[in-house]
């Protein structure tokens, strides 16, 4: 029997089931980020890593947890899912540098500094002043590249952004983003932040989440995958893969919950528009982990060649990962 492809994908965050490892199983993904923490702080991204354990022991034939890009080429080979824990907030080290360090122990490879507001290391991208990466965020992402737990400013803004790339001796990640250029959400990144990325060495995940796409729901996959041919020629095929964002089968209240935490008692909205409340349809290509192989077709009939498609659909991710999730 045949190798299956090196398919990864840069985030999701499912309501996670055996239907939805079925169906990554089914796509075929050898390895897959996912976000274990929003606001939750270290006590409770603990419990979530509990829930995660038992996940892990009941089907342990579809999914385990990835520590290594070698668990990767064991997912590959054994046709299961290596899973990769991710924060999207710093809630879960506190105002702690110490759980930096416990929380690669116990399997978390990637954080982001903030999520949309400001956070005791950076400001997000909703924030109207960016004031850069803080005192304390110097020094976590100076432990974060010691202990080998990457750096995501995928909610972060554009000053933010570019002073982690610098200061950050290891390469950086923006794990699910596109470019504002092709679609000007908040969210999304300027090509002087991208092509920052790709100089250094980091890596960005394209992203499949509606309010990120032009067009939203009914982004076109020849769109998609048209700019992300025209990304790889701004910042280098090396710096480039895909990080979905699926959220399948959440409920609205889950999206409110990530943009609202317990940090406000009023909707927010995130870029101001009451239309962006609840989860988006996903576009006709891609409304499952079943469907990744259509980017690699779409990619396909934009002209990208054979070796240019693995790196974008798995390839770079896993150089990324080896170069990465170690200890300096």
């Amino acid at each position: 029997m045949s190798e299956q492809k090196l398919f990864i994908d840069g985030l999701q965050y499912n309501s996670w089931s055996e239907e939805i490892f079925s169906q990554i199983h089914e796509g075929g993904l050898s390895a897959v980020h996912v976000t274990i923490s929003y606001h939750e702080d270290f006590q409770e991204t603990v419990q979530n890593i509990i829930d995660w354990n038992r996940y892990f022991i009941k089907y342990s034939d579809l999914i385990f947890l990835g520590r290594t890009a070698e668990d990767v080429r064991k997912a590959q080979r054994e046709s299961r899912t290596a899973i990769f824990f991710g924060f999207q907030n710093c809630s879960p080290i506190e105002d702690n540098i110490g759980l930096v360090e416990i929380l690669h122990t116990l399997g978390a490879r990637f954080m982001q500094l903030t999520y949309n507001n400001q956070s005791l290391l950076a400001t997000g991208c909703y924030e109207k002043k960016d004031s850069g990466i803080t005192r304390m965020g110097k020094q976590v992402i100076k432990e974060m590249n010691r202990v080998g737990l990457v750096v995501d400013m995928s909610h972060s803004a554009e000053r933010s952004t570019l002073e982690a790339i610098e200061v950050s001796e290891r390469p950086i990640a923006i794990t699910h983003a596109n470019p504002s250029l092709w679609h000007p959400a908040l969210r999304n990144k300027s090509s002087e932040v991208l092509r920052a990325l790709g100089s250094s060495g980091g890596m960005v995940g394209f992203s499949i989440y509606p309010h990120h796409l032009k067009d939203g729901s009914k982004c076109t996959i020849e769109s998609f995958c048209g700019m992300i041919a025209e990304t790889a020629d701004l910042v280098g095929i090396e710096s480039i893969g895909i990080g979905s964002d699926l959220c399948q089968n959440q409920p609205d209240s889950v999206v409110q919950w990530m943009r609202n935490g317990t940090w406000s008692n009023d909707l927010d909205f995130g870029e101001g528009s009451a239309s962006l409340a609840g989860f988006p349809e996903q576009p006709s290509w891609f409304k499952d982990n079943r469907d990744f192989s259509n980017i690699e077709s779409g990619l396909k009939s934009v002209g990208m060649d054979s070796k240019n498609i693995e790196a974008v659909m798995g390839t770079n991710w896993l150089r990324f990962f080896e170069s990465s999730f170690g200890s300096a």
